[in-house]
This record gives C-alpha cells, structure tokens and sequence, in this order.
C-alpha cells in the first residue's frame, strides 16, 4: 500500500511542478485552487473523513457477525443514501457557484477586478461535481479495504494526478481561458477514478445496487457520522479557514500556502495516512472480534512506523525547505518570490507535521470502537484555537501566520486525544516507543547538524565581500570567455542556492583587464550570459591601462 501511496504523491508533486510553472502563483491560479479546494474539502470532510471513518466500523462488524446477504443488504442501503444525497448537495452548489465561493474566498469578491471572482465561480461549477464522483470512490476503496484490498484504493489517486497534468499540458492549449483546463481536469479525473474501482468490486461480488428503504445501518451511519465531522476532519477544516483567510491577502498567498501544503502531504500520506487506513480497518477488525491484544499491539507499531520515518521527514522540510521548493516548483511563471514565499509557509506546516500524524493514528482508535464523541471535542477545541490564532498570527505574519496557526491547533488536538486514550484507559505509549524515539531523536540530531553545516559553510562558493575565483593570468583577451566557463563549471551545481541567495543580495562576477595599448575586445559566450542571467548575477568590468 505504502508503494501505491508513494506512486500517487509522486505524480501528486509532478502534478504541482506542471501547474506551477505553466500557470505560477497568481490571481488565476489563487481562483482555480479554491475553486477545487471546496469540493476536495468536502471530500475530505465526508467522504474519505467522517463517512469512511463510520462506515468501516459498520462493515466490518457486520462482516464478522452477519451473513454475506446482510453485508450486501447493508452495503447497497448506504450506497444508495450516499448517492442521493450526493446529487441533491450537488445539483444545488452548482446552481449556487457564486453564493459558495462568495462563503469560502470571499477576498476575491471584494476586489477591484471582479474577474477572479467570476473565474472561481464558473471553475466551481465544474469542480463540485468532483465531490459526488469521489465520494462514491471512497465508498467503494471501504468496501475494498475490509477485504483486505488496500493496493487498488491506495492507487486510485493517481488517475487524478495523470488526468490534471494532460488537461495543463494538451487541453490549455484549445481554451480561451487556459487554466479552465485544470477544472475540467478535476472532472475528469473523478470520472476515471470511480470508473477504475468497479471491475474490483465486481470481483469480490460488493458492487452497489440500487436499494431504497429503511436500515438500521443507516440509523447507525448517521449516529457516527455527524460529530465525526469536526472530530476526524478538523485539520482539513483549518486549511479551509486558511484558504478563506488567505483570499483577502495579496496575490499569490493562497497558492504560496496550497504548495507548501503539498509538500506537507507528501510525508502526511506516506506515514500518517497510509498507517490509519490500514490500522482503522485492523482495529475496527480486532474490536469487533474482541482481541485486545491485536488491538494494542496495531496501536504499537503504527506509531513505532510514524515516529521512524515521521520525525526525519518533519525536520528536513523545515530545514530544507527553500531547498524543496526552488528545486520542484520554481520554473517559468513561477518564479524567486513565490518560492521564497511557500518556503516560509513550509516550514510552518512542516513543523506540525508530527502532530498531523498523530491525529491520523489517534482518531481512528477510538473510531474503531464506535466513539466519535471524543475525537469531536478534541476537534471543537484544536478548530476554535486555530481561528483565533489564525486571526491573531495573520496581522504580524501572513500567510506564514495562516500556517502556524494550523500547525498549533493540530498539536493541541492530538495533545487531547492521547490525553483521553489514557484517561479512558484505551491506550498508553509503551516502553518501546521511547526506545524508537530516543534513537530516531539522537539520528536527526545528526542529520540536522549536517546540514546545519553545510549550509553556513557555503562560503566555498563566497566570501565576505562577495563571488571569488582563484587567480588566473591571461594574455589573450578572448580567453576571458574560458576563464568565465571555467567559473561556471566549479559552481553550477549550486545554482538554485544562488538564485535564493540573489533575492536577498547582489552576486557580480567581477572581470579585471589591464590593457597595454589598445582597448580590449570582451566576448562572452551565449552559455555564460544564460547561467548568469538564471542566477539574478550582475557583471562588472574593470579596465585599467
């Protein structure tokens, strides 16, 4: 599954890198990615939150109790509840485009230019239909996980991607509005995603029918899922309210947080994620069949996993994080500000990233057993503490104000829910996990100060007065060209280092000249002018006779 995940967030990132440097970080692409945000958040917050999140629990026990009869009856019921819903939600937000993106960024309302506002609204209407498609998609990767399925869901996201990074190459090229591309490439992607997941759930014999009445399944799904709402999704809520705020800022803001929020989802999927999707299907599982042991021992090695691989991911995007960035997405219209940008907002997301993953692991647990009251007050309290701080940081930080705000509520959130595993006597961090995370601790000590390091020793490529080069003499006034090159070459490989380094500071390749008699003819080459030009470098000529 983790394979499958790590297949999807790659074509995730290359996915970013498309739009990024085709479309950059701009009014259009700030209109597009609320535009698709809403329904994703939607789809976050019922289909592959609060609604998987109850629903599994139901399936599985009455997959361990019941007849098969009973689990299609149940499968079939729900299936058709969600549909019908879904069309109602959907038919009204397209109708009512303008109302929703007026809610959710109202910032593009209030501008002069009115023409982000209608953007948003038309790329909406073809977005939302997303949120039905995905939906229906969620339920059957349910479906496929409590049979022990977790490959085919965890690859569907990657016909997503793939559908995305053709619309922005091919089918921008034939609209009048070449970003309308990406919304249509939302639709799409719903469309092939859904379609992908039938052929398997025809093989086990689960896919839905249509079945109009009463369950005690629904009685049960409605009960679960309501407070699951704010307690399982609240972190995607935070970004929602990020968004919503980050639509009054300047230009570019919802994008510089979109991006960096990317890069934090790689590792959250990788780890986070991929642990509570299995780990809620295991314990739901294991409770149903009474089996503590398994129950605990699941607990256990979901979080000896998330603190190895979670903690090293955690600093490096932190430190790394201009590094990241400039290297995946500044391209073409994306261009040294928009990068330096995200990185500040990165490393405010980054710095949660272990408070995300816990919350990812701790939710589920109590889920499994059929709570959702839990979950929901943690989610209340962590949801109003990231309001308040998101309208207290953004006054002094901005977008990066956003994103620390998110990163503290998250923290305080899964705080709560350890704070009631042990109260309620559910679970407590064992000896084991101490063992892991003093080890995992004393390595990314070193793998900080390495890189610590490094970083403060680039004064191989500079001094303090500026760009050096060792000494070299010549005589033939056309060599300067190959000395240049010669220069080029030793510091080509940090070439994204000096582009960061040129929006703070001037960079000058300095040319001295004595001349003997007659005035000096300087060539240099197309190939030193393009690295130099890349780089921000100015030049400097020094003729003395």
């Amino acid at each position: 599954m983790s394979a499958m995940t790590f297949v999807s967030r790659i074509l995730g990132l290359i996915r970013d890198f498309v739009i990024a440097r085709l479309f950059g970080a701009n009014e259009l692409t700030d209109a597009f990615l609320v535009a698709f945000r809403i329904p994703n958040f939607f789809r976050r917050l019922f289909a592959e939150g609060a609604f998987s999140q109850a629903f599994l629990p139901i399936l599985a026990d009455t997959k361990a109790n019941h007849t098969e009869e009973e689990v299609k009856l149940v499968i079939n019921h729900i299936a058709t509840k969600l549909l019908s819903v879904l069309m109602i939600i959907t038919l009204i937000a397209v109708v009512i485009a303008p109302l929703i993106i007026f809610l959710f960024g109202w910032g593009f309302y209030f501008k002069s230019d009115a023409m982000q506002f209608q953007l948003a609204s038309n790329m909406l209407r073809i977005t939302f239909p997303y949120l039905l498609l995905i939906s229906l998609t969620a339920l059957s990767g349910s479906i496929l996980n409590t049979y022990d399925n977790f490959i085919i869901p965890a690859f569907t996201p990657v016909l997503l991607n793939i559908s995305l990074i053709l619309s922005a190459i091919f089918l921008s090229k034939y609209l009048s509005t070449p970003i309308m591309a990406l919304a249509w490439g939302v639709l799409i992607g719903g469309i092939a995603q859904l379609a992908f997941q039938i052929p398997f759930l025809r093989k086990i014999k689960k896919l839905p029918k249509l079945k109009f009445g009463h369950h005690q399944a629904l009685t049960t799904l409605k009960k679960r899922m309501l407070p699951a709402l704010f307690g399982v999704s609240v972190s995607q809520i935070n970004l929602l309210v990020d968004t919503m705020i980050a639509s009054t800022l300047i230009a570019g803001s919802v994008s510089w947080l979109y991006y960096s929020d990317r890069l934090l989802e790689l590792p959250l999927a990788l780890v986070g994620i991929a642990l509570a999707t299995v780990a809620l299907a295991k314990l739901s599982n294991y409770h149903a069949q009474k089996d503590s042991k398994g129950f605990i021992e699941t607990i256990d090695r979901a979080l000896i996993l998330a603190v190895l691989f979670g903690i090293p991911a955690c600093i490096g995007l932190v430190l790394l994080s201009e590094e990241l960035i400039v290297t995946l997405f500044q391209y073409e219209a994306f261009d040294i500000n928009s990068a330096i940008k995200t990185s500040y907002s990165l490393q405010a997301y980054g710095s949660g990233l272990m408070a995300f993953i816990a919350i990812k692991i701790f939710a589920p647990i109590f889920l499994s057993r059929g709570d959702t009251k839990t979950p929901v007050k943690a989610g209340v309290v962590a949801m109003v503490s990231n309001i308040i701080l998101n309208l207290i940081l953004v006054q002094y930080y901005g977008h990066v104000g956003l994103a620390a705000a998110t990163s503290i509520s998250a923290l305080l959130n899964a705080l709560i829910l350890y704070f009631f595993l042990i109260k309620q006597s559910i679970y407590k961090l064992h000896v084991n996990l101490y063992k892991m995370l003093f080890k995992v601790t004393l390595s990314v000590i070193i793998m900080s100060l390495y890189i610590t390091y490094f970083d403060s020793n680039i004064d191989v490529y500079y001094d303090q007065n500026g760009w050096h080069y060792s000494k070299e003499s010549f005589h033939d006034i056309d060599s300067v060209d190959d000395v240049v090159m010669r220069l080029i070459d030793d510091v080509k490989h940090a070439k994204n280092q000096l582009k960061l380094m040129s929006s703070e500071m001037d960079i000058a390749l300095s040319i001295a000249v004595y001349r003997n008699t007659s005035w000096p003819v300087i060539r240099l080459s197309n190939s030193a002018l393009l690295f130099l030009g890349e780089i921000g470098a100015i030049v400097d000529f020094d003729i003395y006779s």
